[in-house]
């Protein structure tokens, strides 16, 4: 006998996985198991209706942190704690922890009447005992050869990482906060000033866009291949070129060794103080990026 979960649960699990450009996934569960709270929790399904919710890959470390949360005794939980006790997922979760969340849960009135996050304290909640009880007993490797879909290991602590020289600043601050306002995680230094103060800048640097960031973005012209620090950031993320994890923004017509300017990048030219500089972002990059990050393949 099968068990789906109510449109209320399950609408519930949905709304965390949504987002422009999403993918629609059929999901469809099995339980087993008796008691009372199975009955609240599942309703009968004789037919096996398949569930529908949308999904977009940097979502991914929402759907860690809950398979995560279901293998605890407690559905309170704190994330930090969590995420320090996970290695595999730590880099997802720290994605997520500082402001996605609240974020995401403010956003929806579903998912503010199920779960409960304070940002300050990283407490992390689950409302309701019948959804808890269903993340605890979810088959989630059924679930991912059902919906086609693979966890990213290891995860990342930035969707993007932005590189770019001082000259174009206002474009690389536009980027980041468009990208935000679609629950994209961004590296953008002036966001993170006040993390690393005390700390070997450099070392730090190189991490994020080495090893933290899913996609290093560079923002590329003749500034950016004759000052100092952006030449230093290029060292840090080059490597990454070969297996595609660079997406390159030209500039101008400055060639770059080890990018190359024929497949798998944005030609982008502009000024400022153009009256539709905020639309031409959106429309030719920010679009762009966001497919990219949803089809790894695609750009």
């Amino acid at each position: 006998m099968s068990h789906t979960l109510p449109k209320p649960i399950m609408g519930t699990t949905a709304g965390l996985f949504n987002g422009n450009s999403a993918r629609v996934f059929a999901a469809q569960e099995s339980l087993k198991g008796s008691s009372g709270l199975t009955e609240h929790a599942l309703s009968l399904s004789n037919s096996g209706t398949a569930q529908v919710f949308l999904f977009v890959a940097w979502n991914d470390p929402y759907l860690k942190l809950l398979r995560c949360i279901g293998e605890q005794d407690s559905s309170i939980v704190d994330v930090t704690e969590l995420a320090n006790a996970n290695e595999t997922v730590r880099g997802s979760i720290n994605n997520i922890k500082e402001k996605r969340i609240t974020i995401l849960i403010e956003s929806k009135p579903i998912c503010e009447k199920y779960f409960y996050y304070n940002s300050e304290t990283k407490n992390f909640a689950i409302e309701d005992p019948a959804l808890f009880y269903f993340l605890k007993h979810l088959d989630w490797e059924k679930m991912k050869r059902e919906c086609g879909f693979r966890f990213q290991e290891g995860g990342f602590q930035y969707d993007i990482g932005l590189s770019f020289a001082s000259e174009h600043r206002p474009l690389a601050r536009q980027i980041a906060q468009q990208l935000e306002i679609l629950d994209c995680s961004v590296f953008y230094d002036e966001l993170f000033e006040d993390n690393f103060l005390g700390k070997a800048w450099t070392k730090q640097l190189n991490e994020i866009l080495k090893e933290q960031s899913r996609f290093v973005v560079c923002l590329l012209d003749e500034n950016y291949d004759r000052k100092i620090w952006p030449i230093f950031e290029k060292e840090c993320f080059a490597a990454r070129s070969a297996e595609g994890a660079v997406i390159p923004i030209f500039l101008d017509d400055t060639v770059f060794v080890g990018i190359p300017r024929h497949t798998g990048n944005i030609q982008f030219r502009y000024h400022k103080d153009e009256f539709n500089f905020i639309d031409r972002i959106i429309d030719e990059i920010v679009s762009r990026l966001t497919v990219r990050l949803d089809s790894p393949e695609e750009l």
